[in-house]
């Protein structure tokens, strides 16, 4: 597996214990708030959330590590960004923000479906979260944040999809649920990221 360091560091703090989630039911409408701290502790307070695949020019998908400082999936292998919104914040502010903060990068996201999960990690505590995934397009070289992301590469469908045979235990529970759901019920739609049916 090759993996390609990220640039020079942004090493800007952009993720607090204490910032407040967007509480929802299972309508995914809104019904409070919660610091990001207890809405992630025990088996978790179900919050808004969102998922991001950016592919290149050539159709490959940007991956991130997520850094060893992260309370929940530290060093795992995910897809391009994932955070939440915050209270009072639109999906469409968080989504543009979060890209700039973590990835240094601007671009039209196409919203795709939303779903709800739950992933438990050990005593660390869990994500459950009502979760929006959009798709988008850059061809500009990431520059990450390294507070978020310790290391960051692309890759092709099919190096994606062996690599979820071969070792998947590597990759965050929601990248792999998302990622079988957009591969299936939206493969035109992911085909025109990918340039692949």
């Amino acid at each position: 597996m090759s993996n390609e360091k990220h640039g020079p560091a942004d090493h800007e703090v952009v993720s607090f214990d204490n910032e407040a989630l967007i509480l929802v039911n299972d309508r995914d409408e809104q019904i409070g708030s919660m610091s990001k701290a207890l809405a992630h502790d025990g088996d978790g307070v179900l919050h808004r959330a969102f998922s991001l695949f950016i592919f290149d020019d050539s159709g490959r998908l940007l991956l991130q590590r997520r850094s060893a400082a992260k309370r929940l999936g530290p060093l795992y292998w995910s897809n391009s960004c994932c955070s939440h919104p915050r209270d009072g914040e639109t999906m469409e502010v968080a989504t543009m923000r979060r890209l700039e903060q973590e990835l240094g990068i601007r671009t039209r996201l196409e919203f795709v479906y939303k779903f709800t999960y739950r992933a438990e990690f050990d005593d660390a505590g869990s994500e459950n979260e009502f979760c929006s995934v959009y798709l988008g397009r850059c061809d500009t070289k990431p520059r990450v944040n390294e507070t978020e992301i310790a290391e960051w590469r692309f890759v092709s469908t099919a190096e994606l999809e062996q690599e979820f045979i071969d070792r998947p235990d590597l990759f965050t529970p929601w990248f792999k649920l998302e990622w079988r759901r957009l591969s299936g019920d939206f493969q035109e739609r992911l085909a025109a990221y990918t340039g692949s049916v």
